[in-house]
């Protein structure tokens, strides 16, 4: 590990360390659960005086580190860490975090069977499973495949689309998750994945959808949303707690 980045670790504010060793946590975690894909991909988090995390271009996510990870500006400066990020990276979370404030964590993967939905002609998650109500209303579809993000018209474009949703479907390419924290956008990121391959298995087997009332389906997404934080916090900790038996250098 690079001194450099040891000694930026050491003299960040304690807020800052924790949102990167959160950070890091979820690149672990994501490799253990296969929401990653190859070196690609990209988390990032919103720090104090306009600066967000960005993981570094070509580690392995089981390679990130709280000390690694960037910290840019919005035009796109490496304040701190060592190492490129990859443009695409750049143009889609920043422009998101400027466009949202609410959104302080920004997921964007390709987890197969999320991204599996966004192959379709038309394709939503089916309100039809327990997993699924916790997105009741809250899912936006961009069914537009520009391309690669490279310049801030896309980005611009993709945060007008997500709007004041927390999670969106990109035609042809994977999803964005948002949430006011690491563990809120973790736990989302998790549960969408878990919903989509139900829906995905059970369309495999040739039935039918079961349909759920749609006053169910709203009374069980209030529900959930009213402890979703708690839940989120204590889900992203017992996650934690195994890194920590399993994987301890990732919040070094």
């Amino acid at each position: 590990m690079a001194m450099g980045n040891l000694r930026e670790l050491k003299s960040a504010t304690a807020s800052e360390r924790a949102a990167r060793v959160d950070l890091a946590a979820a690149f672990r975690l994501a490799v253990r659960l296969d929401l990653h894909e190859g070196v690609c991909n990209h988390f990032s988090f919103m720090l104090e005086g306009g600066r967000f995390l960005l993981n570094r271009y070509g580690l392995h996510w089981s390679e990130v580190t709280a000390s690694n990870l960037l910290a840019l500006d919005g035009q796109g400066n490496v304040l701190e860490g060592e190492g490129e990020f990859e443009k695409t990276a750049f143009y889609i979370h920043s422009r998101i975090h400027l466009a949202h404030p609410r959104a302080a964590c920004v997921l964007h993967t390709h987890m197969p069977y999320a991204t599996a939905l966004t192959l379709l002609e038309g394709g939503r998650l089916e309100m039809a499973e327990q997993n699924a109500l916790r997105f009741h209303e809250d899912i936006a579809y961009d069914d537009i495949y520009n391309g690669l993000v490279v310049d801030d018209a896309e980005g611009d474009r993709l945060a007008r689309a997500l709007g004041t949703k927390r999670v969106m479907f990109l035609a042809s390419h994977g999803v964005i998750v948002v949430g006011e924290t690491v563990a809120d956008a973790f736990d989302s990121l998790y549960y969408l994945e878990r919903a989509c391959r139900l829906q995905v298995l059970a369309r495999s087997m040739g039935g039918k959808l079961r349909a759920v009332h749609a006053d169910v389906v709203q009374k069980t997404y209030d529900l959930m949303r009213v402890d979703a934080p708690k839940y989120a916090e204590a889900h992203f900790s017992a996650l934690k707690r195994i890194l920590e038996r399993e994987e301890p250098g990732y919040s070094r």
